[in-house]
């Protein structure tokens, strides 16, 4: 199922990027419709059992066969939509137009554990749409979207890159970020999603994670990245294959064999 409603005209699309680079992110209201929603979510619900209740991330083409997803991705609307934006932010064309999506997860303890990990994407453009999120519970923790945008340039060194995520993507760094938070010295977005509708933001640019979940909750999420820049680049190649495997790993913790 296509979405029916994506031919943005170039005046739109501008106005996309710049809500992007002044406010930190745009929103498309109902890119998903009712019948959309209900199919991912019985996807979400069927993997969640398979996973014991844990967190779980889907990452590619070949993980997600079958799911909507998949031809969500292959909608020339979308595909136009976002190199249209990556166009917007970067002045060119996208090296490669490949639209790599995720199905991803949080609930449970292992939810928790993925949560607050703050990192910047791959890609320069990250488009997110929320399949379920929290009503109920406390306030901070509902999994809403923290983001910190546009800290940083798109890099011409792909070094550079790598150890500008190696700088904030450990542990260390995550637990101080939060810790300030907690102690409102740093202040992110603070992103309320509405399922069904669909962020954009600077994923390459901005620094971002999703807030905690309360363990009896679910917060599922799709999204798809466009753009990578260093495309093309072993070093990317090689550090996209560790997030995979370490994607797999994270998704297998709480899955257990019948006795």
């Amino acid at each position: 199922m296509r979405p029916q409603f994506l031919n943005f005209g170039d005046e739109v699309i501008a106005a996309i990027a710049q809500d992007m680079n002044k406010n930190g992110y745009a929103c498309i209201p109902g890119f998903l419709n009712e019948q959309q929603l209900a199919q991912l979510r019985e996807q979400v619900a069927t993997e969640a059992n398979i996973h014991n209740g844990q967190y779980f991330a889907h990452h590619g083409d070949t993980a997600l066969a079958g799911s909507l997803l998949v031809s969500l991705k292959a909608a020339p609307e979308l595909q136009s939509l976002l190199q249209e934006v990556y166009r917007q932010g970067a002045g060119q064309t996208a090296p490669s137009s490949e639209i790599f999506p995720v199905l991803r997860c949080v609930q449970g303890d292992s939810g928790r554990r993925e949560s607050n990990c703050f990192h910047f994407d791959a890609t320069l453009v990250t488009a997110l749409v929320p399949v379920e999120i929290p009503q109920e519970g406390k306030e901070n923790e509902r999994g809403h979207l923290l983001v910190f945008p546009n800290l940083r340039r798109v890099r011409s060194n792909v070094l550079i890159n790598v150890a500008e995520k190696a700088l904030v993507q450990n542990a260390f760094s995550r637990k101080l970020i939060s810790l300030g938070i907690v102690l409102r010295l740093l202040r992110p977005q603070r992103l309320q999603l509405v399922p069904g509708n669909l962020y954009l933001f600077w994923g390459y640019r901005s620094l971002h994670a999703n807030e905690p979940c309360n363990p009896a909750f679910r917060r599922a999420t799709a999204i798809f990245h466009y753009g990578d820049p260093h495309a093309g680049s072993l070093l990317t190649s090689l550090i996209l294959t560790i997030n995979q495997h370490r994607a797999r790993r994270a998704s297998q913790v709480g899955d257990h064999q019948p006795v």
